[in-house]
């Protein structure tokens, strides 16, 4: 796969600019697009934001032609969080949704990840894989062993849902060592087609392009899905064992190990 040209750069954001303008890229893509909200939305300035900003790592991508203080000058952006500052944001942003004990019993170095966005304009091309390439050198860096966060769904129609969400459950169920579960009261359970009535094409078709690709990296989903009615989704837990993964996969993840 090609990479983009210059001047683009996938990088940790370094200032306030850089974090205004990826609240900015996330009220687009997640307020705009998707019809989500919640207390801290600021619909006066355009942003998306919340109380756990600040501890988290805030990943970027950035076209260098725009000024920063437009705002406007990150395309795309991921908001991770390492294990060992957990205990100064106060918890995981997703153990509202999860019970996150099984990984937080296991004493691996963990990375949350969330509010992944790629600007309309740039999606369809490379900039998901710069972002993942800049994941990768972060999980390489700090010696990250699993990686989990929600993923979501759009809308809040578990009809229209129940086959993707079946067939997440009946073939890519996390292993009990890494079996987080929804909580109530807006825990959805995801067994709701049985497995000799899946419908793969269906249920392929329905479910986002992050999510797939997750999978095919070896991912596996909690049991249990959250409904959050606040962001207009429907999310489910992704986990990650970046030990597990086949060599072919790794190889793809872990590219940038050796330049």
């Amino acid at each position: 796969m090609s990479v983009e040209p210059a001047p683009y750069a996938v990088r940790l954001a370094t200032t306030p600019e850089d974090v205004t303008a990826a609240q900015a890229l996330r009220y687009q893509v997640f307020v705009r697009e998707l019809g989500g909200d919640g207390p801290l939305v600021d619909h006066d300035r355009g942003l998306e934001r919340d109380d756990f900003d600040p501890y988290f790592d805030h990943l970027i991508l950035v076209d260098s032609r725009i000024d920063p203080a437009s705002h406007a000058h990150v395309i795309g952006a991921y908001r991770i969080l390492p294990s060992d500052r957990r205990a100064a944001a106060g918890r995981f942003y997703s153990e509202t949704e999860f019970d996150l004990t099984p990984l937080l019993a296991s004493g691996r170095k963990l990375l949350e990840l969330g509010r992944s966005c790629v600007h309309a304009d740039h999606r369809g091309g490379t900039a998901m894989f710069h972002l993942w390439n800049g994941l990768a050198e972060y999980v390489l860096d700090r010696g990250i062993e699993v990686l989990f966060g929600a993923a979501s769904f759009h809308g809040t129609d578990i009809p229209a849902l129940a086959q993707p969400l079946a067939y997440l459950h009946h073939n890519h169920l996390a292993p009990p060592e890494m079996r987080v579960r929804a909580l109530p009261p807006h825990r959805q359970d995801m067994d709701l087609v049985p497995k000799d009535r899946l419908d793969r094409r269906a249920a392929m078709a329905a479910t986002p392009a992050l999510i797939k690709a997750y999978l095919r990296l070896g991912g596996f989903v909690g049991d249990g899905a959250w409904i959050d009615r606040d962001f207009n989704t429907t999310d489910v837990c992704l986990v990650m064992d970046t030990g597990q993964m086949s060599a072919r996969h790794r190889e793809f993840y872990i590219r940038k190990a050796g330049s």
